[in-house]
């Protein structure tokens, strides 16, 4: 026994020891704030060699969906922003556009505030910690959450279709002109509803994604749901519809409540539109095909224009009044400045006549 509890001893002695030496010589002693710091930085530099090796590896060749595939293409080929020359944004050729769409061609050019969108989207591209912010951001919240909603989190991803001056030119009025209510559907950050809500008393907006709806009430706009605007009780004076009906489930239903929902005879519709048209929806972060989408016949940016006012516009009871050629811009990430799709700018009013609804 005395055996024992001799052995028992020198056990809890040989313990106390062991727990002095861990005191004093800690296995894991606190780091200094220096080393804290380039731990940091290696980090950061990390993540951005990964990003930049994914932008390397990210080709058109990996991307599985032909739709997608094709958008990411047309965006890569648009967005070499060393090379490109913005006039190009601008070129037509009139004499490939249909009789009846090639007198009432609106010729744009780039102006100030197309270059000051720019010069802005630029600068803020150049910001390296917000941009990698933004994209730690995008990647974790990306497989459940829309982009159009990140961006609106996130405050960037603003888009400029056309100025003051532009939209001046192809309603054909002035300044000073005003009227009653707009309506912008799918109006997103509501940069580009402002340009036009100067002319008006009362501006509407709808838009499916909360972070944007809190940007418009920021703006002062008044929204209404996808639902709801077709039934007010009162017309527009004007609706736009900018690169919406690519993004819409039945663009055909959506243009005939658009129809319905203008003040008669003197209500115009502004639609824009990206060609080469290539209808897809986002649902749960990734994108799929409508389910009712259109066909639209031609591979140049005049044929295309030319099919959208003879087999849709006309067959749903528009007339065109004008169209021009303009960059949609997007603003940037670290990879680019911006981005850019060519769009086609419809000035629509209602026909006295409706054909039948195109196949």
């Amino acid at each position: 026994m005395r055996m024992l509890r001799r052995a028992n001893e020198e056990v809890h002695h040989a313990l106390r020891k062991l727990r002095r030496i861990k005191q004093e010589c800690p296995l894991n002693p606190p780091r200094p704030p220096q080393l804290r710091t380039l731990i940091f930085v290696a980090w950061v530099l990390g993540y951005v060699a990964f990003l930049l090796s994914i932008r390397r590896m990210w080709t058109g060749k990996h991307i599985r969906s032909p739709l997608v595939r094709s958008l990411f293409m047309t965006m890569v080929t648009e967005t070499d922003t060393g090379t490109a020359d913005p006039q190009e944004w601008y070129r037509c050729s009139p004499d490939l556009l249909g009789e009846s769409v090639r007198p009432l061609f609106v010729q744009s050019h780039l102006d100030s505030d197309s270059k000051a969108f720019l010069k802005r989207s630029q600068e803020k591209s150049s910001w390296l910690f917000t941009q990698l912010y933004h994209s730690l951001v995008s990647t974790v919240l990306g497989p459940m959450v829309s982009r159009t909603s990140i961006n609106g989190f996130l405050g960037r991803g603003s888009m400029f279709v056309f100025s003051a001056d532009q939209f001046q030119r192809l309603l054909r009025i002035v300044p000073e002109w005003t009227a009653e209510r707009l309506l912008d559907l799918g109006a997103g950050d509501g940069g580009v509803t402002e340009v036009m809500g100067v002319h008006f008393q009362q501006v509407y907006a709808t838009e499916v994604s909360p972070p944007m709806k809190w940007h418009l009430q920021r703006r002062n706009f008044t929204l209404l749901g996808i639902d709801e605007w077709q039934h007010t009780g009162f017309q527009y004076d004007v609706i736009s519809c900018l690169n919406l009906l690519d993004r819409c489930d039945d663009p055909l239903h959506l243009l005939r409540d658009i129809r319905s929902s203008l003040v008669p005879k003197t209500g115009r519709l502004i639609l824009a539109a990206v060609l080469p048209f290539e209808p897809y929806i986002e649902v749960g972060g990734k994108w799929q095909r409508p389910n009712n989408h259109l066909k639209i016949a031609g591979k140049t940016w005049e044929e295309q224009v030319t099919n959208m006012c003879s087999e849709v516009f006309q067959r749903v009871g528009f007339e065109l009044e004008a169209v021009t050629r303009l960059p949609y811009l997007c603003e940037g990430d670290m990879y680019n400045d911006y981005y850019v799709l060519d769009d086609a700018v419809f000035v629509l009013k209602a026909s006295e006549n409706v054909e039948g609804s195109p196949q």
